[in-house]
């Protein structure tokens, strides 16, 4: 069985995400992977069929990374 198109989405995005965070310097590379992984399981509740709500979080995730994959960037915050 394979993935629907949004849940290659999905997983497209976490991927980058983590690239992302091996940009950043070592000494806060591990905060941004816990942002990151605490992102995606915030939302793991979700319903599978609410396609408007996942679709509006892959934009809202595809935001926040480029925000965050900015060089300046040097902290995140988990909530």
């Amino acid at each position: 069985m394979g993935y629907t198109g949004l849940q290659k989405e999905v997983l497209s995005l976490y991927r980058q995400c983590l690239r992302a965070c091996r940009t950043k310097p070592a000494d806060v590379r591990l905060g941004f992977k816990a942002f990151a992984r605490e992102s995606f399981d915030r939302n793991l509740g979700m319903s599978k069929r609410d396609f408007g709500l996942i679709e509006y979080q892959l934009r809202k995730g595809k935001r926040q990374l480029d925000l965050y994959a900015r060089p300046e960037i040097r902290k995140v915050g988990i909530h």
